[in-house]
């Protein structure tokens, strides 16, 4: 099954439930990517190696 498949088939099951539709696939990511990039920024970076060491 692809995404679209997924969506439709979701999309269904929300409607028979009376639930509001799942959202839109990749609405969200760059959301998710952005709140990542933040995460492993904010991080301490590792200590810088030494040449030769």
């Amino acid at each position: 099954m692809d995404i679209v498949q997924q969506q439709m088939l979701d999309s269904y099951r929300a409607a028979q439930h009376g639930e509001p539709p799942p959202p839109l696939p990749g609405r969200h990511d760059r959301e998710v990517l952005r709140d990542l990039r933040r995460h492993l920024l904010g991080r301490p970076a590792a200590a810088p190696r030494r040449p030769g060491g």
